[in-house]
């Protein structure tokens, strides 16, 4: 059985930056395509950032230039650069598969851009 612990996230001002990260517990990580996602308050969830097995990377538009997805698949650990954040990306973010599967989804980690 696997499970997503996200860590990291905190409160910072705008232009700030932090660096989650998503440990999986259980199976090895490396040979599934990944993701960040987040919800904000009153929002549903979105996909923000995913990569697949082979490091091929994707992000919405909204966070291009600024967010960085990688993994280490033998620390079973996948990682989410923020650089300059804003207020906009204050949310929850959570790991999982993508797509993402329900089973997965665990407590994420509070992101707040404010100043």
């Amino acid at each position: 059985q696997v499970q997503f612990v996200e860590s990291g996230g905190d409160l910072v001002r705008p232009g700030g930056s932090l660096k989650l990260s998503c440990a999986a517990s259980g199976r090895a990580l490396g040979i599934e395509d990944m993701g960040w996602y987040r919800q904000a308050p009153g929002k549903q969830r979105e996909l923000v950032a995913r990569i697949d097995s082979g490091g091929i990377t994707n992000y919405i538009n909204s966070v291009k230039g600024r967010f960085t997805i990688s993994r280490d698949n033998a620390k079973k650990t996948m990682y989410l650069q923020m650089n300059n954040l804003k207020p906009e990306d204050t949310a929850v973010y959570y790991c999982n598969y993508w797509p993402s599967r329900i089973i997965y989804w665990g407590q994420g980690t509070q992101v707040t851009v404010s100043s």
